[in-house]
């Protein structure tokens, strides 16, 4: 387990540095912490990522500087209206010395003819890094208007943002539910609805236009989960419905009035399933493979009617039920793995990490649209002794949701609306070998104040991937509009 040390203790008043032209001398110790945007005190992040740069807030018309130290090195930066834009020459540098160490900042600003020091706080970085590349869906918050969206990536190491989709190019329709086979950029699937509508599979460079609702499908499919080396992905085929609220705390509430599960061959385009994930007296969804290949996890709950009257009755279970490859079958039993029933509670999102030893979910009252539900946080599930963990250094007064894991099983990321109540923003989690959670930081932006300020979208469904997307964004919009789409067939 991480120990965080504590901050230094400064046995003098004046600290001379001289590491660049412009540092300062600080002169007075101030008994009080600097008040920063992102919040990135005592944070945990991997030896990879780009600048922590932050905001001094209230510094506008102030003097600021940042001194960074670590392992007898220190460099200062000077604020601009209290912002710290960090070199990334230096931080990697300090970054790549640093592994399993602690680097020591502290926020000084100028009062007078003195540089007055708040009190330092540590950043910790971990032995582990993170995937380089970050893929998510930038999209208003009410999923209603369906203009001005695209899923879009992001380098860690920088501060490179770039489209892999924006529906500009293919009349505004719908581009949702992007998925990965095991962190893998060239293994992805993604849907579009409205006009244009189908599902795509992209495969190292080939890009198919799948049509997926079948006359023995609730519907088009929904919530995909990639088998780790096959190519199946397991879908949720949900009959959505939304209710806006004029003044309940949640803002609205999405719910199904049926749902299955079934499983995609993505060679012979045909769809199986089995009657324990596939039932009219329950409502199965978000699937999801083990790193083994050998179980399909899934969230069920007992079919509820009428919904919407009594959708505060629907709590989620997962399960999970084995999976052949080789003979495209299903186990005869299902296995409950977590009964949040019992507590009178509910779960969406499972989520294995690659080395199959931990389940994380989102856990919350009632329901599966936990993006929206004040009281979703994030759980997991030992998979060795079943033990139940609550990240209780990762979760916040408000929802958390969206999760995936890094190939390294060590970093998660995750949306959250701990910031405003509104907007999702990803957020990333150190997880140590003992299954803890660590204080999570938030993605990193050049000028993260104004960033974020600035963004009328939500962060959704941000999913850790080992490098770039390779798509022509062209191409496939052409595929979309040009191209009829492979029909699917149902194989009971």
């Amino acid at each position: 387990m991480i120990q965080m040390k504590k901050p230094l203790l400064y046995s003098t008043l004046f600290l001379a540095l001289a590491s660049c032209q412009g540092d300062i001398q600080v002169d007075q110790q101030l008994k009080e912490d600097a008040h920063i945007f992102p919040d990135y005190k005592e944070v945990t992040i991997p030896g990879n990522v780009a600048p922590l740069n932050f905001q001094l807030m209230d510094a506008e018309d102030v003097a600021t500087q940042l001194i960074v130290k670590a392992g007898g090195q220190s460099f200062q930066v000077a604020g601009k209206g209290g912002v710290f834009d960090i070199p990334e020459k230096k931080w990697k540098e300090m970054l790549k010395q640093q592994e399993g160490k602690d680097i020591e900042l502290t926020v000084c600003k100028q009062q007078g003819n003195k540089w007055c020091a708040y009190t330092p706080f540590l950043i910790h970085v971990a032995p582990d890094e993170i995937d380089p590349y970050l893929a998510y869906r930038l999209i208003a918050p009410g999923y209603s208007p369906w203009d001005n969206m695209g899923i879009y990536q992001r380098n860690l190491e920088t501060f490179e943002q770039k489209a892999i989709y924006e529906n500009k190019v293919s009349d505004m329709n719908c581009v949702n539910c992007h998925n990965f086979q095991m962190q893998n950029p060239e293994k992805m699937v993604m849907h579009m609805r409205a006009k244009h509508g189908g599902t795509i599979v992209l495969d190292h460079g080939k890009i198919e236009k799948i049509n997926t609702k079948t006359p023995e499908t609730i519907s088009s499919l929904v919530y995909p989960g990639w088998h780790p080396t096959e190519d199946f992905v397991a879908f949720s085929t949900n009959f959505i419905n939304q209710v806006f609220f004029m003044s309940h705390a949640n803002r609205l509430e999405g719910f199904d009035r049926e749902s299955d599960v079934v499983v995609y061959n993505a060679k012979t385009h045909e769809l199986i399933a089995s009657p324990f994930i596939k039932s009219q007296e329950a409502f199965e969804t978000y699937p999801t493979f083990s790193p083994d290949g050998k179980y399909l996890y899934f969230c069920t709950a007992k079919a509820i009617d009428p919904m919407p009257d009594r959708y505060k009755e629907a709590h989620y279970n997962i399960c999970r039920i084995g999976f052949d490859a080789k003979t495209q079958t299903f186990a005869n039993q299902v296995d409950t793995v977590y009964n949040a029933e019992r507590d009178s509670l509910s779960t969406s999102f499972p989520r294995i990490s690659p080395d199959g030893k931990y389940l994380a979910f989102v856990r919350q009252q009632y329901g599966q649209w936990s993006i929206w539900h004040k009281d979703a946080d994030l759980c997991l599930i030992d998979l060795q002794n079943g033990n139940l963990i609550t990240m209780d250094d990762a979760n916040s007064k408000d929802s958390e949701s969206y999760h995936s894991w890094s190939h390294n099983s060590r970093w998660m990321v995750f949306s959250s609306r701990r910031d405003d109540g509104l907007y999702t923003k990803p957020y990333f989690t150190y997880i140590d070998a003992n299954g803890k959670a660590h204080k999570p930081f938030l993605l990193p932006q050049k000028n993260p104040k104004k960033y974020y300020d600035d963004l009328m979208m939500a962060y959704n469904i941000p999913e850790l991937i080992t490098g770039p997307v390779q798509i022509d964004e062209r191409s496939l919009s052409d595929k979309m509009i040009t191209d009829p789409g492979i029909n699917t067939t149902f194989h009971p």
